[in-house]
């Protein structure tokens, strides 16, 4: 692990100065548990003073919501402990389901106000007429915390959003690149799955964060159409550098070398990418692009190839110049500015994936988790099970998400161990001696500074945060110091066992890692190809693009870290591809003559039977011989025509025989002579 930066220990430290004003306010309006107000902080905190803004409203609104219904259900059920157990495992099981549908900042109101209730309403079973009172005071005292935190994050020190915007796209714009170099200069072929690839499709998911932290940073409020449309820009450029790099892979396959113009043209394109600057080049590289295209008459394979291949240098050279425009406006703060090059509906939604069986059990074992924890409580008799209880439903809902929370849960518990007994140390040989509210600061800041430093990081973020929260929960500060070891110990004991329960429960319960939704992913892009190819979809680009890119984001990190020889096979961007290319063919059906018309119809047919058989099969049927005649006779039939929806059904044509059968020889079919086509037209 490095060292921390200068940054760590200026976010650390306004923290740390947040938490302290957060603990004296609410120990000088004799708040019951000045604590939370302090834990709260560390909840929120974030080094951007936008996203702090963002968490903390997040926050307040999950536990109002929680608040309110412990309130409601603690005297509703408190004399019938199983329907209490019902009720509260199925409360903290369906918004924690809600909050995974969500997969935005905003999905942590549900979450929160999820586990939010078992902490307010069971510490208060045996006194339920305390429960409005409890609710109250801790909610003003979290809100308490969350205004500290905003407070010091917009006034000490703040740091926008905008800076780390730009970094982020400008380098995931450099990453995007390199890869475009390896492409232009033949490389990219040679490694079929290139690591900066996988970084790009899982990075995309990053910038939907940010855009939705925007509009709480008051530099950047305006700019999250531009963000939008720049997200668009980069999601499109990735299934259009694959494209590429596919077409100039058949072009050397057969030439060897290419013609110089060509290489000329691509050499200039990939210094262009490579400076990450001067939008207004894309103006002499579109027209050095439209002269090197092959006229319409010419339906030759290669000529086909090389005019496929210069389609897709055209796009992203348009793709480029709409994100340097677009970095532009958002690093420098304008609303407006040069006219971009892609319209609106070519660029994608950010329609997403959802695995709705996958999440319906993540959360279905977390209420089935809780209602075992209950189970032991009550048929205990656990004096100190309430904090049992409640502490299940927060280790699994915090990492219900993950593929494999056992390894978290157990950082946890052992974090969590040592938290105790620096807190031990605290309780029963530190504070006893403190007098002062000054000298108290001085004893918190060395565990509290050097937790601080650690939430920044993204990998130990969560962890941290919940060391910094339980710290100062077991802790427990008040106006009126009291060490119980008794109370102290039980207390403490009952969160380990929480912790330690939600481990082996989920050892019990999930114990195959990312390797399922992985193959529940690839199965839901066969079942989207088969819907969209037989006609019984009527998608739109956009909407399929984003979900497939979405689901792409999420299939990456995945096959990263596993060894499936059958899943590694799985090209998501050969599938992205494909899928709008049968959009594209299903668009213009209409508006082809009725034998192409039959001809694409055809090949759409057979594409619908060949995902169906992968399917019903559970793998990677090859595509049969058949499905490429039919793509050839196709393009016999439909090539040649100048007419616009005949050439980009041609070129769709092509994309599906370079998606399908990447190694295939050439397709055989005569070329139509220039006069006799010329008198046809």
């Amino acid at each position: 692990m490095t060292l921390p930066s200068w940054q760590d220990w200026l976010f650390s430290i306004k923290a740390f100065l947040a938490s302290m004003l957060a603990l004296y306010i609410a120990l000088s309006f004799d708040l019951p548990r000045p604590y939370w107000a302090m834990a709260a902080v560390y909840v929120v905190a974030n080094p951007l003073a936008g996203a702090t803004s963002s968490k903390g409203l997040y926050r307040a609104l999950g536990t109002l919501i929680g608040a309110a219904g412990a309130v409601l259900l603690l005297p509703t059920f408190v004399n019938s402990p199983l329907l209490m157990s019902i009720a509260v495992a199925l409360w903290t099981g369906v918004l924690l389901y809600i909050s995974m549908l969500d997969r935005t900042p905003r999905s942590y109101v549900f979450m929160l106000a999820g586990y939010s209730l078992p902490l307010i309403a069971l510490p208060a079973v045996d006194a339920p007429q305390t429960i409005f009172d409890i609710a109250s005071a801790r909610s003003q005292e979290i809100i308490l915390g969350i205004v500290c935190a905003s407070l010091v994050a917009q006034l000490v020190f703040p740091i926008g959003l905008s800076s780390l915007m730009s970094s982020r796209i400008s380098t995931w714009l450099g990453d995007a690149a390199q890869w475009a170099g390896e492409i232009l200069r033949g490389e990219g072929a040679a490694r079929p799955a290139p690591p900066v690839r996988q970084k790009l499709a899982s990075d995309i998911s990053g910038f939907d964060i940010l855009i939705s932290q925007l509009g709480y940073d008051h530099q950047t409020h305006g700019l999250t159409r531009q963000a939008r449309q720049l997200r668009g820009r980069l999601m499109l450029l990735l299934p259009l550098l694959s494209s590429l790099d596919d077409r100039l892979h058949e072009l050397r396959s057969q030439d060897r070398v290419l013609r110089d113009d060509l290489i000329a043209l691509l050499d200039d394109v990939g210094c262009w990418l490579q400076a990450v600057a001067d939008p207004d080049r894309a103006v002499a590289l579109r027209s050095r692009i439209a002269d090197l295209r092959p006229p319409a008459y010419a339906v030759d394979w290669k000529s086909l190839i090389l005019d496929s291949a210069l389609a897709r240098l055209r796009e992203i050279v348009d793709a480029w110049h709409d994100c340097l425009v677009l970095k532009k406006q958002i690093a420098t703060g304008e609303s407006s500015g040069e006219k971009l090059a892609f319209r609106r509906r070519r660029t994608f939604s950010r329609t997403r994936h959802h695995d709705y069986g996958m999440l319906f059990f993540y959360a279905a074992s977390v209420i089935v988790a809780v209602l075992i924890a209950f189970a032991l409580w009550i048929y205990s008799g656990w004096a100190e099970g309430s904090g049992f209880v409640l502490m299940v439903a927060v280790a699994c809902s915090f990492f219900a998400a993950t593929d494999r929370p056992a390894p978290l849960l157990l950082s946890m518990f052992i974090w969590c161990t040592a938290s105790l007994v620096v807190t031990a140390a605290y309780q029963f040989a530190i504070l006893p001696s403190i007098q002062s509210f000054p000298l108290l600061v001085l004893v918190l800041a060395p565990p509290f500074l050097v937790l601080g430093t650690i939430i920044p990081r993204p990998q130990l973020n969560m962890l941290a945060m919940l060391l910094t929260v339980n710290t100062a929960s077991f802790i427990a500060l008040s106006d009126r110091f009291s060490a119980d070891f008794t109370s102290f110990a039980g207390g403490g004991l009952a969160a380990l066992a929480g912790v330690g329960f939600a481990l082996v429960w989920t050892l019990v319960v999930r114990p195959f890692g990312g390797e399922i939704a992985a193959r529940r992913l690839v199965h839901a892009g066969w079942s989207d190809l088969a819907q969209l190819a037989a006609g019984e979809r009527a998608e739109d680009q956009r909407r399929l693009a984003g979900r497939m890119l979405d689901r792409l984001g999420q299939l990456v990190p995945r096959l990263a870290s596993m060894e499936n020889k059958e899943l590694s096979t799985i090209d998501g961007y050969a599938e992205i591809r494909l899928g709008l290319n049968i959009v594209e063919l299903q668009r213009l059906r209409n508006r082809l003559t009725s034998d192409e018309r039959t001809a694409v119809g055809e090949v759409l047919s057979a594409i619908a039977v060949l995902f169906k058989e992968r399917l019903r099969l559970g793998e990677p049927v090859a595509a049969s011989p058949g499905l490429r005649e039919r793509i050839d006779a196709a393009l016999a039939i439909v090539a040649g025509r100048q007419a616009a929806p005949a050439r980009r059904s041609v070129d769709a044509l092509v994309g599906l025989r370079r998606a399908l059968f990447r190694n295939a020889a050439p397709p055989v079919h005569s070329t139509v002579p220039e006069p006799m086509l010329l008198v046809a037209e």
